[in-house]
């Protein structure tokens, strides 16, 4: 009798215990993959990169230069790459059924079928890239953390060169030494500006949100 008062003592709360652990993996298991507060934040930060789309330059041969990349990787440093992204593609979409929301406000499957279509449609992936380097970033040590973050927007800016440039070439029929002058080179410059001033202030302004309880 004494032996069986005493297992029943230590067994009740090793099954509390599993409850509880059961309760906690169900929970976790139902969390939402985009809370409310998830879409505001993507729902801002894609009306933020329509705005400043509007902010650009008419170049000769056709492509503006806008503040857009400077918009997207702003919004990949500070919502991180899962948001960022769905925010990018949020304004994709939008722009692509026919919302003015695209440089010189325009929109419609015009645009994206058009000579800039290649860098539109390659938007999402350098918020994903610049996301995923901030992330990297911020689970580094110093000395690693910017390397981290310098190599996600500038891979990812780069990939959004290439596939403008691709683009470009197949639509209005350029070769690709034409195509690069007309739609990579003049960019260069300002992209690279755009890059520093989304890194500095797009992490400052991440851990202002993040240490006012704002965003996770």
């Amino acid at each position: 009798m004494v032996d069986n008062t005493v297992r029943l003592r230590y067994t009740r709360p090793m099954e509390t215990t599993n409850k509880a652990t059961n309760t906690e993996t169900l929970g976790a298991s139902r969390r939402p993959f985009l809370t409310t507060r998830d879409l505001c934040h993507i729902g801002i930060f894609a009306a933020i990169i329509a705005i400043l789309a509007q902010i650009s330059i008419p170049m000769p041969l056709g492509v503006p230069i806008t503040l857009q990349t400077f918009a997207i990787l702003f919004a990949a440093i500070v919502l991180g790459a899962k948001k960022g992204t769905i925010a990018t593609l949020v304004y994709v979409a939008v722009g692509a059924v026919g919302l003015p929301v695209f440089a010189n406000f325009m929109g419609g499957m015009g645009v994206i079928l058009g000579m800039t279509g290649g860098f539109l449609l390659s938007f999402p992936i350098m918020a994903l890239l610049a996301g995923l380097g901030n992330e990297k970033s911020d689970n580094s040590d110093k000395k690693s953390a910017i390397l981290w973050l310098i190599v996600g927007l500038v891979v990812g800016v780069a990939i959004n060169f290439l596939c403008g440039m691709l683009w470009f070439s197949m639509v209005t029929g350029s070769s690709i030494s034409v195509s690069f002058v007309a739609a990579v080179l003049p960019f260069i410059p300002t992209s690279i500006v755009q890059i520093g001033i989304a890194a500095a202030f797009g992490r400052h302004v991440r851990k202002t949100l993040v240490k006012n309880k704002i965003i996770a």
